[in-house]
């Protein structure tokens, strides 16, 4: 199965985001998505599961998007939270991906047998931060995630 992981969109879906995201069988977006168009245009491309974040708390269409979601990918428990800070008081011992967003830093690390995903910031760039969200492929034994720059290093 593969997932397209992205985050920090902020108002701003660019083309390329949305050609790296084409073939995904289902979609996870991880907050501060900014228009409620971007999540219509993503689930377009396959189903959606999205938590809000921070700068999107006050943004009345999306009142009633959770603030954290936990689902299984294949059988692949997941945490979906946007800030990284509230994974330690949602954790439970099961889960094996954590995905989350808000740093506009992408990361990619396991940690034992979970891995902790941050697809960056698929958005307006921030400072000198790559623009990027990720792909995972997910298998019943193995997970294989890989960033996807949306802009050259010199845009």
């Amino acid at each position: 199965m593969k997932v397209g992981v992205i985050s920090d969109t902020h108002g701003l879906l660019r083309d390329e985001a949305l050609a790296a995201l084409q073939g995904c069988e289902r979609i996870i977006h991880a907050g501060d998505i900014g228009k409620p168009q971007i999540l219509e245009q993503l689930a377009a491309i396959a189903p959606l599961q999205v938590v809000r974040g921070n700068n999107d708390l006050n943004l009345p269409w999306a009142q009633s998007i959770a603030d954290h979601l936990r689902f299984e990918l294949d059988g692949w428990p997941v945490l979906l939270v946007h800030d990284m800070a509230d994974v330690p008081a949602l954790l439970e011992a099961r889960t094996r991906l954590v995905i989350t967003g808000h740093s506009h830093k992408p990361l990619i690390e396991w940690r034992g047998d979970r891995l902790f995903l941050n697809p960056g910031s698929a958005g307006p760039r921030r400072f000198k931060l790559p623009v990027t969200l990720a792909l995972i492929e997910v298998h019943p034994q193995a997970l294989e995630p890989r960033l996807i720059s949306l802009l050259d290093t010199q845009a």
